[in-house]
């Protein structure tokens, strides 16, 4: 592991080729008492306009996984659970190889069921901002769907809407409408995806706002498994997938500051950089912002911060 003042850069443990994203790690293991499964590594890399930033946020992967977790606990009880992928983030109850350092994935790793994963971003917005604020200044729709007019940036919707988009292996993921995610995937598995998007969405919503937080809106990402269920899988919730808003600033008539990394969207957009070339290194300060803003998202959401985090 490349670590730079207790940041995790990337991994490379023995246990095959990783799965590379823009901030996470994944490795195949098959067999064992859990089954089919995979290791999730969130590492401290942040993306920003197609790229992997050259600067680590220290602590993010940890937060990443944190907030990942409570969410699956937390709508997996109650009368209408939700079925999820994670098994455990105990590094300890793992079946890893012997010799394999533990304690940088401490924190950081979740082992979760393997699922055939829909091909599919499932979006839902429940206030305006974004691209869909963009479309709907254009055209007063989002992803073609035609909305009120009057409208307002950073206003809340009516109701929460589902824009799917699809998954694109590198590069932007692109919206598309309901429609064409119905013809693509079938009508009866493209219906269950939006009403279970929405309702998962709708109870962390509520959750977040306890604890004055708005979720702006956010994507989630379902599976499949061998009998044919849908199950929630990869990161939930979190400032990577999310439009997290304070409360207190929200339906200000503008979209609001948020917790996640917009703050390092908005400095490279101030800083000169033509989105063509390879990105300059963050300053200290905005590393530290940054970081700081992840922990109060953790910190607001959950209750504590992550485990080993000062």
């Amino acid at each position: 592991m490349n670590q730079l003042h207790d940041a995790v850069d990337s991994t490379n443990l023995p246990l095959g080729p990783p799965i590379r994203g823009k901030v996470r790690d994944c490795y195949r293991l098959p067999g064992g008492r859990h089954g089919d499964a995979m290791l999730i590594v969130s590492t401290d890399r942040i993306s920003a306009f197609d790229w992997i930033l050259p600067t680590l946020i220290p602590d993010k992967g940890r937060v990443l996984t944190a907030i990942s977790a409570f969410w699956f606990d937390l709508f997996s009880r109650g009368s209408d659970p939700v079925p999820h992928h994670l098994i455990t983030t105990d590094v300890d109850d793992m079946d890893l190889p012997a010799g394999i350092d533990r304690g940088p994935l401490r924190g950081r790793t979740m082992l979760v069921r393997r699922a055939e994963v829909i091909p599919f971003e499932c979006v839902v917005r429940g206030w305006l901002a974004g691209s869909a604020l963009a479309e709907y200044r254009a055209s007063g729709t989002v992803c073609g769907e035609p909305l009120p007019a009057g409208l307002v940036a950073g206003g809340r919707l009516p109701a929460p809407i589902f824009t799917p988009a699809t998954k694109a292996a590198s590069g932007h993921d692109e919206n598309v409408s309901y429609a064409v995610m119905a013809e693509r995937i079938g009508g009866e598995r493209a219906a269950a995806l939006r009403g279970q998007s929405i309702d998962v969405y709708s109870r962390g919503a509520a959750h977040a706002a306890g604890r004055g937080i708005v979720v702006a809106d956010t994507k989630f990402e379902w599976g499949r498994i061998a009998d044919g269920s849908l199950i929630l899988v990869d990161e939930v919730l979190t400032p990577d997938s999310s439009r997290f808003w304070p409360a207190a600033t929200a339906g200000s008539g503008r979209v609001p500051d948020s917790f996640d990394k917009q703050f390092v969207r908005d400095w490279l957009e101030a800083s000169g950089w033509d989105k063509s070339s390879p990105p300059p290194e963050l300053p200290a300060d905005v590393v530290a912002k940054t970081r700081d803003k992840y922990l109060d998202a953790c910190r607001l959401l959950t209750g504590s911060l992550p485990a080993g985090v000062a």
